[in-house]
């Protein structure tokens, strides 16, 4: 990733803890005693993704906040409480999982005298830990860029410890602060330019991949899009259907970069399935700008398969989640076929019968044990032929290239050669209808 000064300083915060200093106390928020447990399990998730970048969670804190605190989030008696915990325990740094204000994490780290980060902060990393194409790496610094372009005003703290010793009293307080508030304009324009130059990279990775899309459109062949929240098998599934040799691990986001394989169903019809970043509840705002381009393969796909991880105790709210984010692409209106992963895993059978009511076009698997597969393509068959027309065609044999790209692309149920013509009947992808439409007849003679 590209660093200037800034970056070096903002990303220092959170990178330098790796590996010498790892170990962190989490601390989430709740309103009433009944949203208790759902702080926990969001605090569950967090570990989880700490995890993922290399920290060690010694503590999880579960806050009731009725209101939020402009200055610290949580209130400074909490704050006391929590710089108490860290001394005794010789905790490194604090992750709060909701996203804090600038203001608030300055204040909150000269409380505690120790780094403090949010969700958002902790994802970004996560992200720049494993984004693997250049693609993916631009979108990450991007993100982070965005994310820091506010934050900038606590880089130059420094400057103070710097120069103390050059000047003391009001004028040498002046002196410095001056100091500070130029070289903080100066760092903001430099992060302002890097983010004008990776938006303009972004833009042209993004017509490469727009040119990619179009050649794909053209070939006819449906596309599958898996989608669903982070960690819920994609890759897997991808793996057990086309042996695709690609990274799975128990850790989330192990995929950023967007995997395509081609596959041929049972009745001989060639798909393309298109392994998709997982998302995540609270997928920050600068991140989902970011990897707009990556995630449109979800918008521009023909079919969306929504994995979840039915035995999970989060199911429900990572299924509404993956759906939330759609909405947000403007992907929700697309066809979509819900596939309950993991279910031999599942406990609760009561959970699974609560998906098949909410959710209509349901299959049941495990990829990893290659469970149900048969009924999942059946599932995929039925969809693929909703998406395609069944005309009958009188198609002369001097036109025979036509019959043939028909034989390639549509499903024949039946041909018939009659003197100088050929007679189909065949289903159609929708691109080919006006190409057709003049050979079409209301039946075969």
């Amino acid at each position: 990733m590209h660093e200037t000064n800034s970056t070096r300083g903002r990303q220092g915060r959170l990178y330098d803890l790796i590996p010498k200093e790892k170990r962190a106390i989490l601390i989430g928020t709740y309103k009433s005693a009944q949203n208790k447990a759902q702080c926990e399990e969001q605090l569950a998730e967090l570990e989880s993704l700490g995890h993922t970048y290399g920290l060690e969670t010694a503590l999880k804190l579960a806050v009731p906040l009725r209101e939020i605190d402009s200055s610290t989030y949580i209130g400074k008696g909490k704050v006391e409480e929590i710089r108490l915990l860290m001394e005794e325990q010789q905790l490194d740094l604090a992750i709060f999982d909701e996203e804090i204000s600038p203001q608030q994490q300055r204040n909150l780290e000269k409380a505690l005298k120790k780094p403090v980060i949010d969700r958002t902060e902790l994802i970004v990393g996560v992200f720049a830990q494993r984004a693997q194409s250049r693609e993916a790496r631009i979108q990450v610094e991007l993100a982070a860029s965005r994310y820091q372009l506010p934050r900038l005003t606590r880089l130059w703290t420094h400057l103070s410890r710097q120069r103390t010793g050059g000047g003391g009293g009001k004028g040498g307080g002046g002196f410095l602060k001056g100091e500070g508030e130029k070289q903080i304009e100066i760092d903001r324009r430099i992060l302002r330019k890097r983010i004008d130059q990776l938006q303009a990279e972004l833009k042209e990775v993004k017509k490469h991949r727009e040119t990619q899309r179009r050649a794909r459109i053209r070939t006819g062949i449906p596309t599958f899009a898996i989608i669903g929240y982070t960690n819920v098998g994609k890759s897997t599934l991808l793996k057990a259907l086309t042996d695709a040799d690609v990274l799975i691990e128990d850790k989330l986001f192990a995929t950023l970069d967007t995997t395509t394989r081609r596959y041929t169903l049972p009745n001989r019809q060639e798909v393309l399935l298109i392994d998709t970043v997982g998302f995540i509840r609270k997928l920050p705002h600068p991140l989902v700008a970011a990897f707009k381009s990556t995630l449109e393969e979800a918008v521009q796909a023909d079919i969306l398969l929504h994995l979840i991880d039915v035995s999970s105790p989060q199911a429900v709210n990572q299924a509404a989640t993956t759906l939330d984010v759609l909405k947000e692409l403007k992907a929700d209106k697309r066809p979509l076929i819900t596939v309950l992963n993991k279910a031999d895993q599942c406990t609760q059978r009561l959970m699974i019968e609560k998906m098949r009511v909410t959710y209509p076009k349901t299959v049941e698997i495990s990829a990893l044990k290659s469970q149900g597969l048969d009924q999942l393509l059946d599932l995929m068959i039925r969809e693929i032929s909703l998406l395609r027309k069944t005309v009958t065609l009188r198609i002369p044999q001097s036109h025979y290239a036509l019959v043939s790209e028909l034989m390639r692309e549509g499903k024949v149920n039946s041909v018939e050669y009659e003197e100088n013509d050929v007679l189909l009947e065949v289903e159609i992808p929708q691109h080919l209808e006006k190409k057709v439409a003049l050979f079409e007849v209301s039946g075969k003679t």
